[in-house]
């Protein structure tokens, strides 16, 4: 039942988050469960399969990633040739022109997704070996866009539109991890484990920041593998 339970929970998050309305500099606002649900489905149908021990957990889709395929760091290659997941992807409603939607014909390649499967397929011989005790999940579904075409992180939103969309988000997690039962939740980057700590309080859970592999951080760019590896271990989180 845990793949019909996180995809109506999905659905349900996605109808509440689109009653939310965004200001300046928010120009567009992209959201994957829509055009891109063939693809996460495809993904909770493939490996949201019962209990896991450990939740890797993303900010928000980045523009040739998830606004692409539908998965969490849903890096093309990655999730065609590893997850062996390919789908229908549909577009949004209004699409900034830099920032076209071409589902899995995508030819960019987005770095954060690449370094993050990259390091899973690195120490776990199939996706399936990986997916046995893991799960990957964005604490918001939506990508924002300025007028330029440059990503606009949540934390980056006015307070008044950041508010009630963290609200959400935090309710929607809260729901997910109950789902799913993780002893760890991994934070990627600042931000996702802020999140995690905050809208899971007082639940029996480890939460653990690792180094966000976005190439935008310069710590990323020295040994991002190697010094998240040796994070996971220093935590008995990987043997």
């Amino acid at each position: 039942m845990t793949r019909q339970r996180l995809r109506q929970l999905a659905a349900d998050f996605s109808r509440r988050i689109d009653n939310l309305h965004f200001s300046r500099p928010v120009m567009f606002v992209y959201n994957p469960l829509h055009y891109a649900w063939p693809g996460f489905c495809a993904y909770l149908d493939q490996y949201a399969n019962g209990n896991k021990s450990v939740v890797f957990l993303g900010m928000n889709p980045g523009p040739w990633g998830m606004a692409q395929t539908g998965v969490p760091f849903g890096e093309i290659a990655a999730v065609r040739d590893w997850l062996g997941i390919d789908a229908a992807i549909g577009r949004p409603e209004r699409e900034h022109p830099k920032r076209p939607v071409t589902g899995f014909d995508c030819r960019r390649s987005e770095v954060s997704g690449r370094r993050l499967w990259g390091l899973f397929r690195k120490h776990f011989p199939t996706a399936d070996c990986f997916f046995q005790d893991h799960f990957v999940a964005n604490y918001c579904p939506l990508l924002f866009l300025e007028e330029s075409g440059r990503n606009l992180t949540p934390d980056k939103l006015p307070t008044a539109d950041r508010e009630p969309l963290l609200k959400m988000c935090d309710d929607h997690l809260a729901r997910f991890v109950d789902e799913l039962r993780p002893r760890w939740l991994v934070g990627v980057g600042k931000f996702a484990a802020d999140a995690a700590r905050r809208s899971l309080a007082g639940r029996d859970i480890g939460i653990v920041q690792i180094l966000h592999p976005s190439p935008a951080n310069p710590q990323a760019n020295r040994d991002w593998a190697g010094r998240v590896t040796r994070t996971l271990r220093e935590r008995n989180i990987w043997g």
